[in-house]
């Protein structure tokens, strides 16, 4: 399963480097050695805004342990190249902390009045303000290792400008306030998209805000990847994804939810859904229907969704384009394994192991909770791994996958998100 060890052991050492299976989430200057470094001493919050106005491409501040408070609105515009990023770290075993003294501004932005890029934000805390972090105009910026968390707001934001190639990788996001989502990407309608951008290793939980998804990305962002992600306790769905209008599809994979007052996944359309771990939820485990656009071109493939009520549930799936539900293992303890409530007409449906209600076509039936080594109906357990005797031997061949949740190869024809 998802190494929550891992997680955790980076919440302690902010400066852990990515192994080489993780390279692939982060940017293709990740591995450059900085040209000059920096070390930033004294613990004062307008020496640290003024030392990082001050860096040049190539450049690396690394910020002494301390708290930083930052009264005025702190607005991050300095960039790097390609060749040449510009780096602001926490110092090595460093807790640095960057607040301020009130909820009238952001505790940081980056990019608000002007374009920045090639910028790595590494290994500091943000705590306090209205939103804790909120990227404008920004490509090329990668956000690690950060912990962000009892803000004003939503913890991290990137909804007042287009921003492409961000790379939001190992950060952990939590107790968010007003709308309290942990991450909140694009806007409503299309106003702002975020494209071709990396979700990747955060760990996101207690959202409880007036609405609190734990990562949303709004209608018309296009192209990203939203992988290996633990979500839990969430107020709203832990992964909330629109549609692309059109552009190239988002993917949605190998990421744990679990335990949401709503439902565990929620995607409108235009993605491809696989290898995750869905449990919980209080409404679906996994629902999808038509909000700012409509369900279309959706592949939900190789998920092990386990609910007290719907297990999956597609809304506006009825003669819709491109729609596939296929080698899922979808167990409901109450309600359906599959509800079309609208029909589904049209529909590839194959390879699924069921319990619970719902059309027999495409399906085959699985036994209980028995057929997993610890799991429970409400996420408390959320080890997916099959038991030896799951019948789980089902999927269809045509839509197998060649690597499982663990990211291990497929041995076997064998439904769901984890193999034994």
């Amino acid at each position: 399963m998802l190494n929550h060890t891992f997680l955790a052991v980076l919440l302690l050492a902010p400066l852990a480097l990515l192994n080489a299976a993780d390279m692939r989430y982060a940017p293709a200057w990740s591995n450059i050695t900085p040209k000059r470094v920096i070390k930033h001493l004294a613990c004062d919050g307008d020496a640290l805004v003024k030392a990082v106005a001050g860096l040049q491409p190539g450049d690396q501040l690394v910020i002494a342990a301390g708290t930083y408070s930052v009264e005025r609105m702190w607005d991050i515009a300095v960039s790097g190249t390609a060749e040449a990023p510009v780096w602001i770290v926490a110092g090595e075993g460093a807790r640095v902390v960057f607040t301020r003294p009130d909820a009238k501004q952001n505790v940081l932005n980056i990019g608000q009045g002007g374009p920045v890029h090639h910028l790595c934000l590494r290994g500091v805390e943000i705590t306090g303000g209205s939103h804790g972090l909120r990227l404008g105009q920004c490509s090329e910026v990668w956000i690690d290792q950060c912990h962000i968390h009892h803000t004003g707001e939503v913890c991290l934001s990137a909804n007042s400008a287009n921003t492409q190639r961000l790379f939001l990788t190992r950060n952990h996001h939590h107790h968010g306030g007003g709308h309290g989502e942990g991450m909140y990407l694009g806007a409503n309608h299309g106003q702002f998209i975020m494209s071709g951008s990396v979700i990747a290793l955060n760990h996101i939980h207690d959202c409880h805000g007036e609405q609190g998804d734990g990562i949303e990305v709004k209608q018309g962002s296009w192209g990203n990847l939203i992988a290996e992600n633990d979500i839990h306790d969430t107020q709203y769905p832990c992964i909330t994804v629109y549609g692309t209008a059109g552009k190239p599809v988002n993917i949605i994979e190998r990421n744990l939810c679990r335990r949401s007052a709503d439902h565990a996944m929620q995607v409108q359309g235009e993605a491809i859904v696989r290898n995750n771990v869905l449990i919980g939820g209080k409404g679906s485990g996994f629902t999808s229907t038509d909000h700012q656009g409509k369900s279309l071109n959706l592949q939900v493939i190789h998920n092990t969704i386990i609910n007290s009520g719907h297990a999956f549930r597609g809304g506006s799936w009825n003669a819709r384009e491109g729609m596939i539900l296929a080698n899922n293992i979808l167990y409901s303890h109450d309600k359906n394994a599959i509800d079309f409530p609208n029909g589904s007409e049209g529909v590839i449906i194959s390879g699924n192991v069921v319990v619970g209600d719902g059309p027999k076509q495409g399906t085959s039936r699985g036994r209980g909770l028995e057929d997993f080594i610890s799991l429970s109906w409400g996420g408390e357990k959320h080890d997916a791994t099959p038991s030896v005797e799951a019948p789980f031997d089902h999927a269809d061949a045509k839509y197998l996958i060649e690597t499982d949740f663990n990211g291990s190869r497929r041995t076997g024809p064998v439904s769901g998100a984890v193999m034994r």
